[in-house]
């Protein structure tokens, strides 16, 4: 699963055709023992745990970066090599 983002000990991954579990455009978000699911287009929290101030974190990331994560889960989910997106800063 290719990392895509590093910022603020979060870890932020897109797996490669990843449209069975969830069926939209999505990340896997890992920091410390925590991990998450987080729904690109709205930005909700499909699966699993971050603390709050994390989530917050990602969520106004996942906003900044909407079209470029959208653009990354289109060549996900051919297979093909994903860019890095900028972290947080």
């Amino acid at each position: 699963m290719p990392v895509i983002s590093m910022f603020y000990g979060l870890i932020v991954m897109m797996y490669y055709f990843d449209t069975d579990r969830h069926h939209l455009p999505h990340i896997h978000v890992k920091c410390g023992e925590f991990s998450c699911v987080i729904g690109i287009i709205e930005s909700e929290l499909l699966q699993g745990d971050l603390p709050k101030n994390k989530l917050k974190l990602v969520w106004a990331w996942v906003e900044l970066h909407r079209e470029e994560l959208l653009a990354n889960w289109a060549l996900a989910l051919n297979g093909s090599k994903l860019f890095d997106i900028k972290p947080l800063q």
